[in-house]
């Protein structure tokens, strides 16, 4: 939902000290090089907003000095102390779509507006849960190693349960109808599945799902769905999401998918069910710390496929980040309403 900007400084008198000055920082920062925004991002919203101040930190030795003065911040995360201390700031953009590090009262509970980049993520994060739908139906990982051994293993694949299947015609069950949850409806949809979702609220309408349901009746999809793809936001309702009794509650040759965090698995729970034959398999794109470490005994459990954190990952990802934040960046400044805007006392 787009929100308005009666309140931020391009509707303030020309007069007032705050609209002197308009400064952007950008302190994105993060071990794996891809996360972080290139050189030129900043060079070229130099050269396209000339009247805003733009400051690229390449790591957080200046951040608390450089945030005083920010009007807006593109950042993972910012601590409780410094949006206190940012008595300018006015928006921060993540350019993550998950922003439960952000949700704390200081910021909740402030006049900042708080954005994401769920539209940049979403088609991206949506081909990866079909290539993994794709590699557990057909047994990828196994031919993969079987191969790696030099076996010509057709039947070793066929015996092995669950068996070989075809996607057309198999269910699927969206947990979350968000940008991610609405690329893979589309999507699977389009293979010929039957797709059931769940979201906060089913009253806005299935997004082109077969059916879609409510939290509360979450279990009947865990049932019903022989994929369960995890796509919600982390919230105190969704933590731990598939849980043990769920799990439990699944066909035996059924799979879950999780391209959401971390924390919507109960891990444990999955292990078991998996090394117990309980369900067919499961593939994991996050994990609640990364990277896995060496010697996680998820390495080892069978028919469990882990990528690592690869489902947003694109050759055109920064390219995708720059259109879609130069947009908003131009939104503001005209005081027109901004896109992709968090709803922080949701989360999401």
């Amino acid at each position: 939902m787009p929100v308005l900007l009666s309140d931020c400084p391009m509707t303030r008198s020309p007069d007032d000290p705050i609209c002197n000055h308009r400064k952007l920082l950008i302190c994105v920062r993060h071990p794996f090089d891809q996360w972080n925004a290139p050189t030129w991002f900043s060079e070229r919203l130099r050269m396209e907003f000339p009247q805003v101040e733009t400051v690229h930190l390449p790591d957080y030795k200046r951040v608390d000095e450089e945030n005083v003065d920010a009007e807006i911040l593109v950042a993972w995360s910012l601590r409780p102390e410094q949006v206190a201390a940012a008595r300018k700031l006015r928006w921060i953009h993540s350019p993550a779509a998950a922003v439960h590090q952000l949700i704390f009262p200081e910021l909740v509970n402030s006049d900042i507006i708080l954005t994401n980049a769920r539209d940049v993520h979403g088609p991206v994060v949506a081909e990866h849960v079909i290539a993994l739908i794709f590699a557990l139906a057909k047994k990828i990982p196994g031919s993969v190693r079987l191969q790696q051994k030099h076996v010509w293993g057709q039947q070793i694949l066929w015996d092995e349960l669950p068996r070989i299947r075809e996607v057309a015609g198999a269910t699927l069950g969206m947990i979350g109808l968000g940008s991610i949850g609405r690329q893979v409806v589309k999507s699977a949809k389009a293979m010929g599945m039957r797709v059931i979702g769940v979201r906060e609220h089913p009253e806005k309408g299935s997004e082109g799902a077969d059916a879609v349901f409510g939290p509360d009746q979450i279990d009947e999809v865990f049932g019903q769905a022989d994929y369960i793809v995890l796509a919600a936001p982390v919230t105190a309702s969704t933590k731990a999401i598939a849980h043990a009794g769920r799990l439990a509650l699944m066909k035996p040759d059924a799979s879950v998918i999780n391209v959401g965090r971390g924390q919507l698995v109960d891990e444990p729970a999955l292990a078991a069910a998996l090394r117990e034959k309980k369900i067919g398999g499961a593939a994991l794109d996050v994990f609640p710390k990364e990277p896995l470490v060496a010697d996680s005994p998820l390495w080892d459990v069978p028919n469990l496929l882990i990528t690592p954190h690869t489902a947003a990952l694109t050759d055109k990802l920064w390219e995708r980040h720059y259109a879609q934040f130069s947009n908003n960046l131009r939104r503001y400044l005209d005081g027109q309403p901004l896109m992709a805007v968090v709803d922080k006392r949701k989360g999401y």
